[in-house]
């Protein structure tokens, strides 16, 4: 008897699903780590995050580094939808740059696929000495709060903070939550008892948005999978400056000029009471309208009130500053408020309060 046409397609789809629905899937956070600067025969780990996104136990076969330089840690199986991680320890015993790599084989991939870890060894290098005033638990911490001040867009810079572990077991200390604009590496990211380490943040300034202030929190983490606590807050701050080109070319005698009664205010003494105010005078002593585009706070424990945001040539406005004692008092950073501007010499205004701590 013929078996018509549409059986034999109706079997074909059912194989392939049942082909599709075995099929295995390993996805890779990312393949290369750049764990950055370490010294002479001082071992830097980098930790590759993996999960198994299969429908079956993943298997790993074999993962071979291309030296016996490294050393690589990894789970022989993973359960189905289970995150883990790959870890790759350079022993460090030559100066200069490196790119080291490891062949990871498994049943969740069709071929297998290389990892790599780069950076560089250093004779100079040593561990931070300073102090570590900040406590977080075992981690100890140079600070709590970054800041990047004046970045023009297209500017990548960089800040460090140095930690230090002051228990008796390693960590794997790392910045959680970083929004696209922020990268930070940690080395070593593999930290031991009575060693320090330091955690490298990169500003992405092409991808801030707003001119004016960023702010953002970051929660520093012992290990990876750590919960976010309040406590392991660190504060992000970056100021993105305004574009100034339209007085680049002979029209900066056209522009605006900013003048200010003050950009310090003394909120030191509160004489019993639970708030203060005072008011700056903006004036305008250019030739065409100034505007403060932008007016914010670095921190809480203030508010302020503008008169008018356009102040044309010759005329005045007045900044009304309101402190809270209470507030001002709990801050960990310095209170200050942010004013862009489109003078091309006062593109940045930063009005500091002074408080008594």
């Amino acid at each position: 008897m013929r078996i018509p046409k549409y059986i034999y397609l109706s079997l074909f789809f059912v194989q392939c699903f049942v082909c599709d629905a075995q099929a295995q899937r390993l996805t890779v956070k990312t393949t290369t780590i750049d764990v950055g600067a370490t010294g002479y025969e001082q071992p830097v780990t980098a930790t590759f995050e993996l999960r198994n996104k299969g429908l079956r136990r993943l298997v790993i076969e074999s993962v071979k580094p291309d030296c016996g330089c490294t050393r690589i840690e990894y789970p022989k199986e993973v359960g189905v939808g289970d995150r883990f991680t790959i870890r790759m320890t350079y022993d460090a015993r030559q100066l200069g740059h490196f790119q080291k790599m490891c062949l990871v084989k498994s049943n969740g991939t069709k071929k297998p696929f290389y990892l790599t870890m780069k950076g560089v060894v250093k004779s100079d290098y040593r561990d931070y000495s300073g102090d570590y005033p900040i406590a977080l638990g075992d981690l100890l911490m140079d600070a709590d709060a970054i800041e990047f001040d004046d970045i023009n867009k297209g500017d990548v810079p960089v800040k460090e903070i140095h930690l230090f572990n002051n228990g008796k077991k390693a960590l794997r200390p790392n910045l959680m939550h970083l929004p696209p604009y922020l990268s930070a590496i940690t080395s070593p990211d593999h930290l031991l008892p009575g060693r320090s380490a330091t955690i490298t943040v990169k500003l992405l300034s092409d991808k801030l948005r707003d001119y004016g202030l960023n702010k953002t929190t970051l929660y520093m983490a012992h290990n990876p999978g750590d919960k976010v606590k309040q406590e392991n807050a660190i504060e992000v701050v970056t100021v993105l400056l305004p574009d100034m080109k339209q007085f680049e070319k002979g029209n900066k005698d056209l522009a605006p000029q900013l003048q200010m009664s003050s950009t310090d205010v003394d909120f030191t003494d509160f004489g019993g009471k639970s708030k203060k105010s005072a008011t700056v005078a903006l004036s305008n002593m250019g030739h065409s309208s100034l505007k403060i585009t932008s007016l914010q706070l670095f921190t809480g424990g203030l508010k302020v009130t503008l008169s008018k945001s356009v102040i044309e040539p010759g005329q005045s406005a007045h900044l009304k500053i309101t402190g809270y004692a209470d507030e001002l008092q709990k801050l960990r950073t310095r209170p200050r408020i942010l004013m862009i501007t489109n003078d091309p010499d006062h593109a940045k205004v930063v009005v500091n309060i002074n408080i008594k701590k």
